[in-house]
């Protein structure tokens, strides 16, 4: 067998072992999707586990500044990454979800795109892949936080930077952390006061929430939003309780949680409902 003939037949084979080119993704099948790698791929999902707007009591504030700055993004206007930051349970990513709806039942063209954090180095695949579509995409990662020796951040760049390619002006990102500077406090404090210059030490990964336009801070909720969320909730499903029952059970709920905040709120809810035979899917 000649060299020529030796050469075509590695070069054949590295072909066949070689994964297919990922197919552009159709972004036309949904509303929203969600990224897988290995392979890389957008999954559509076409019924988002989401609460109406209405519903998200106790952050009026953040409800319109986010509103806002998404409204501008799917206009085709200037718009900022965002991080929604603090207690747990408070909305968070309720608000993202619901936002986005809201957005779309406006006529508004906007696709919604959910990316693990453990998924972030590959970020730079999906931008190349969202890069150039007509599509105006919320790129969301929720829960993001960072521990010690997690090199994850890096990645995070890509989207709030982009680097030399700069993001796409198709894509913005929205984000969801329990800590305001995505890592815990502890952390930082140790860098600090270990390094030999402790204000460079730890600036790469502090600055990095500073990288966010927006930053909507989330806290624990009263008694009295407590309280008109589940109002909300029963109006919004047509469970008619008496009020002071319903105010009673609720508080002693909360008691057994230790605390209050959206998700305790929702959590009553489910329980008050199951008990009166009401489905959930039964919105009004």
């Amino acid at each position: 067998m000649s060299k020529s003939d030796t050469l075509k037949r590695i070069a054949a084979a590295l072909e066949r072992m070689a994964p297919p080119p990922v197919p552009a993704p159709d972004l036309t099948l949904a509303e929203a999707f969600l990224w897988h790698v290995e392979p890389d791929r957008l999954e559509p999902v076409h019924k988002v586990n989401r609460i109406d707007l209405d519903l998200l009591v106790g952050i009026r504030r953040s409800r319109d500044t986010l509103l806002a700055n998404t409204r501008q993004f799917a206009q085709g206007l200037p718009a900022n990454n965002a991080l929604l930051w603090g207690a747990r349970g408070m909305g968070k990513s309720s608000l993202v979800k619901a936002i986005h709806a809201a957005v779309v039942a406006e006529g508004l063209p906007l696709k919604i795109v959910e990316i693990q954090r453990e998924d972030l180095p590959s970020v730079a695949r999906l931008l190349d892949h969202l890069r150039d579509r007509p599509e105006r995409v919320i790129l969301f990662c929720d829960d993001l936080s960072f521990s010690h020796d997690d090199q994850h951040y890096k990645s995070l760049k890509a989207v709030l930077d982009g680097g030399i390619a700069g993001r796409p002006d198709n894509v913005v990102f929205y984000a969801t952390s329990n800590r305001r500077h995505l890592m815990p406090r502890d952390m930082i404090e140790n860098e600090r006061s270990s390094a030999i210059n402790p204000s460079e030490a730890t600036e790469e990964k502090v600055s990095l929430s500073d990288r966010f336009g927006l930053w909507l801070g989330f806290h624990p909720c009263s008694q009295d939003d407590y309280l008109a969320m589940i109002e909300g909730y029963c109006a919004n499903h047509g469970l008619q309780i008496d009020a002071d029952v319903l105010r009673a059970e609720a508080i002693e709920w909360q008691a057994t949680r230790g605390g209050r905040s959206g998700r305790v709120a929702w959590q009553f809810f489910t329980d008050l409902a199951g008990r009166h035979g009401v489905s959930l899917s039964d919105a009004g």
